[in-house]
C-alpha cells in the first residue's frame, strides 16, 4: 500500500465527511457548506497529487488505475447528487454526466476483458476539472458569480459529451472486433 493509493483511499474517506456537511440542515449553514468546499478541494487535492507521485515515483499499481478514478467518479458523482438535493442542479444535468462515466466504464471493462489497455484522454482531463469547478461554485453559491457558475457548468456538460465521442471514437475497436 504506497502513497498514492494511501491518497485514493483517504479521497475516498472523505466522501461521506462531505456529503454529511454539505447536506446537513438542507445546506443552510453557510459554515458546514465552507466545512464541505474544503474537504471536497482536499480530496480533490488528492487526485492530482496521487497521479503525480505515482508517475514521479514510479508508483504505478493494479490497484491504482482501478481505484483512482473510481474514486474520482465518486467524490464528483456524490458532489453532483447533493447539488441535485440542493435545488441546484436539474437531474438530467447530473444524468448526462453520470451516463457518460457508466459508458466509459463499461468500454473499459470490454477492453480490459480482450487486453486492452485504453488510457485516460485529456479531453477527460479537462472534463473532470470543469466538473470539479462547477461543483466548487455551486457549494460557494455567491449570487453574483451565478453567469460564471451557468458558463462553467456548461462548459462542464459540453466536456463531458466530446470527452465522450472522443473516447468512443478512438476505441470501437473494442466493441466492433470480432462482434460486428
Amino acid at each position: 500500500m504506497n502513497l498514492p493509493n494511501k491518497l485514493t483511499i483517504l479521497r475516498i474517506l472523505m466522501i461521506p465527511l462531505f456529503v454529511v456537511l454539505l447536506l446537513f440542515n438542507g445546506g443552510q449553514d453557510q459554515n458546514l457548506r465552507i466545512a464541505a468546499l474544503i474537504v471536497f478541494c482536499l480530496a480533490s487535492f488528492t487526485d492530482f497529487l496521487d497521479g503525480q507521485i505515482a508517475r514521479k515515483r514510479n508508483l504505478v499499481t493494479d490497484f491504482g488505475k482501478f481505484m483512482d478514478p473510481l474514486a474520482d467518479k465518486l467524490l464528483v458523482c456524490s458532489a453532483l447528487i447533493c447539488l441535485i438535493e440542493l435545488n441546484q442542479l436539474p437531474a438530467w444535468y447530473v444524468i448526462v454526466i453520470i451516463a457518460r462515466e457508466f459508458i466509459i466504464s463499461g468500454f473499459r471493462l470490454v477492453a480490459a476483458d480482450k487486453g486492452i489497455v485504453i488510457a485516460a484522454s485529456w479531453w477527460g482531463k479537462f472534463k473532470t476539472t470543469f466538473q470539479m469547478l462547477t461543483v466548487i461554485l455551486l457549494i460557494i453559491d455567491i449570487p453574483v458569480l451565478k453567469l460564471i457558475t451557468d458558463i462553467i457548468a456548461g462548459i462542464a456538460l459540453v466536456l463531458t459529451i466530446v470527452s465522450l465521442v472522443d473516447y468512443m471514437i478512438k476505441n470501437i475497436r473494442v466493441i466492433t472486433e470480432g462482434g460486428m
